[in-house]
């Protein structure tokens, strides 16, 4: 998919990665729709955006991934604004063994509730010109980190849910792409709060380290090039895309059909 001109829309954007993906589909063309529960952080960013690319390229809307009401009014004040939606990225994500069931609830739950509400704008099912949604996982995603299991299985999620999707679509005529990344770790504020935030575990803390010492740390900008290979490459559907400092692979997973 051609970025330039197209609508976006990014869960997350005011910070990290949320922010250098909003930044990359900017570069290329694109308008965002930055939704961050972070109004400081998110009104902040805007007015940077704004005087770089132009008034009329982005909009933020204070946006918490857990209520549907206001997933529903952001994805319709983002279809109003500009004139629909081609691309929606899930990347609001949370790492709190001790919160876990809000860990759950944004990291897997937010991408569902995300991803079916957008339906409604790009599913050529129901008027959309069709698109792509790219979720962000995690390393996490295809392996496990014993210093934090729910973490992992909200990740473990978003992989499965984004590939069956793919599979829905294309079964069902969406005409929308969903593919995920999985980054290893990131220089981020959730990377540098993880030793805080491990609950239970934090005596495996060293387990974390480990896993950083071993593959090293990534910076936002590298993630938010993958994510746009993803939006760009027509052939990808389904796809679980690992990114490490040393390089990037596609995944390969046993078919069932």
């Amino acid at each position: 998919m051609a970025v330039n001109g197209k609508i976006a829309v990014v869960t997350g954007a005011a910070m990290g990665i949320g922010k250098a993906i909003t930044k990359i589909l900017l570069e290329n063309g694109a308008k965002v729709a930055l939704l961050d529960v972070n109004e400081t952080a998110g009104k902040s960013l805007i007015k940077v955006l704004e005087k770089q690319y132009g008034q009329e390229r982005t909009v933020f809307l204070n946006c918490n991934v857990e209520s549907e009401e206001q997933i529903k009014a952001a994805l319709q004040k983002t279809a109003e604004a500009f004139g629909g939606i081609d691309i929606v990225c899930n990347n609001a994500g949370l790492l709190n063994e001790e919160m876990w069931e809000k860990t759950v609830a944004v990291n897997l739950m937010g991408v569902i509730r995300v991803s079916y509400l957008a339906l409604e704008h790009i599913s050529k099912l129901s008027g959309g010109r069709g698109g792509v949604i790219v979720n962000v996982a995690s390393l996490a995603g295809l392996g496990s980190l014993p210093s934090c299991p729910v973490y992992t299985a909200t990740k473990h999620g978003v992989v499965g849910f984004t590939r069956a999707m793919a599979a829905a679509s294309t079964a069902s005529g969406y005409g929308i792409r969903f593919n995920v990344l999985c980054p290893s770790v990131v220089q981020t504020d959730l990377f540098v709060n993880t030793p805080s935030n491990l609950g239970q575990f934090s005596h495996l803390a060293d387990a974390a380290k480990k896993i950083e010492d071993k593959f090293g740390i990534l910076n936002t900008s590298e993630v938010a090039e993958c994510v746009l290979e993803l939006v760009k490459d027509e052939t990808k559907n389904g796809d679980a895309l690992l990114l490490i400092p040393k390089g990037k692979q596609y995944m390969t997973f046993p078919s069932f059909s």
